[in-house]
């Protein structure tokens, strides 16, 4: 996302600065102290990391620092910055210092992926997920946290989205490159992703195959992240505004060609497994928007609308049975047979509605948004006086049968992730949007 007031002119950044009408200004004194309160005051001084959540729960330890979640997370961040830099210009104090958290971040992720460098050196060739990067971290050191393993590392959309944060990052002008060092291991990354068309990988939910068998398998959210990310990096100098065209990466030829085809192969289905997947919507739209074919991208869009819609947000997909009360939260996996017992009872993530927010302000349709805004607003839930975003809303235990009988009849209950940060970042990218404190 480029402030539109910035404008790259010889290496050089000129910013026409705004004066806000006294509302806005209000409004974006508002949102720094909730983003500073919420995002920033969590993110570890040493290592820049950020936690999925601050919840411990029966779930796992949310206090992990997931790269995909780090990097939604501090989107927030940065349009905060790019709202306090078209209002006070380019010597902005606050706008600098958000900046600079957000490179913090990027780093962070980056060195903590660069002490795998071996792995991505043997992956080139292996296409192994015992070979993959690791999908999450320490969040105060940065080192791994589950043996490789232990979990579903191979999840190409996360790396994927890090290395298209950290184009768009630079086109803007915030440099986040420093040494030729890190340069090759980007390189080496853009690699790595280059083979989603034919590398299945346990996606965005980290557990393969609907059968939830742990099996990978190839996911259109993954090479459409893929793909936008190859797409944003051709031709791009990684060190921006300081570069002299020397820091180019190579994509690999034909690479985008054939995670075009695949993607569109795919769509609108998620996998050969998931007929439906809400991760699309980050393919179709924000911030991936992978898809030329408008056609594809309507078909898509309507089909997880009408398949996983609810009052509360989206389902992941169909017999999802991820913290349903039904779930046996004993076993990571389940049988086949299973998956029946939670047909009806999905749970529902307000994250999804965040999604389509973004991507109805920055296409335009700014009545679909304040009906996204207003639906979302009141899934919020008060704590410590900041509205805060849960996870997800699950059926509870006395109301499941009748929520299968008449399925979105019974009142649901936030879980106790709270707040997912993930999704709190996109809702406040969304209000910025709509106030008109940044601009697509």
């Amino acid at each position: 996302m480029e402030n539109l007031e910035v404008v790259m002119n010889e290496g050089m950044v000129v910013t026409t600065t705004e004066t806000l009408p006294q509302n806005l200004a209000t409004s974006l004194q508002r949102l720094d102290q909730s983003i500073q309160r919420v995002v920033l005051d969590r993110q570890d001084p040493i290592s820049g990391l950020l936690p999925a959540s601050t919840a411990h729960t029966i779930h796992g330890n949310y206090g992990d620092a997931w790269v995909r979640d780090c990097v939604y997370s501090v989107q927030c961040v940065w349009g905060l910055a790019l709202a306090h830099r078209r209002q006070q210009g380019q010597s902005s104090r606050r706008s600098w210092e958000l900046e600079q958290r957000v490179v913090a971040l990027m780093r962070g992720l980056m060195r903590s992926m660069m002490r795998q460098a071996e792995k991505v050196e043997r992956f080139k060739e292996s296409l192994h997920p015992l070979d993959a990067l690791h999908a999450k971290y320490d969040s105060c050191s940065g080192e791994p946290v589950v043996a490789d393993d232990a979990w579903g590392h191979l999840q190409l959309d996360a790396t994927s989205l890090f290395l298209l944060q950290l184009a768009q990052l630079t086109k803007g002008g915030c440099g986040v490159v420093q040494s030729r060092d890190e340069v090759d291991f980007l390189q080496n990354l853009v690699h790595y992703i280059a083979r989603a068309y034919r590398t299945p990988d346990y996606g965005i939910w980290e557990r393969g195959d609907k059968g939830n068998h742990g099996l990978p398998e190839r996911n259109a959210s993954s090479i459409g992240m893929a793909k936008a990310a190859l797409e944003s990096l051709d031709g791009l100098d990684l060190y921006g505004p300081h570069g002299d065209g020397s820091c180019v990466l190579l994509i690999p030829q034909g690479a985008i060609v054939r995670l075009r085809r695949a993607l569109e192969g795919l769509l609108p289905r998620e996998s050969a497994s998931k007929e439906a997947d809400s991760a699309c919507l980050s393919v179709i739209g924000y911030p991936a928007w992978a898809v030329e074919d408008a056609a594809l991208v309507t078909r898509t869009g309507r089909r997880i609308r009408r398949e996983l819609g609810g009052a509360y947000g989206y389902k992941r997909f169909l017999r999802d049975g991820h913290q349903t009360v039904v779930e046996d939260i004993t076993r990571l996996h389940y049988e086949p047979e299973e998956l029946a017992a939670f047909e009806g009872i999905e749970s529902e993530w307000p994250l999804f509605l965040a999604f389509e927010l973004v991507t109805a302000c920055c296409e335009g349709r700014s009545d679909e948004a304040q009906r996204l805004h207003s639906q979302l607003k009141a899934l919020a839930v008060e704590q410590d006086g900041e509205r805060l975003y849960p996870e997800l809303y699950q059926v509870p235990a006395s109301a499941v049968n009748e929520e299968r009988l008449n399925p979105g009849s019974q009142a649901r209950e936030a879980n106790t992730n709270l707040p997912l940060i993930w999704t709190q970042s996109l809702v406040w990218l969304g209000e910025m949007l709509l106030n008109d404190l940044i601009r697509p």
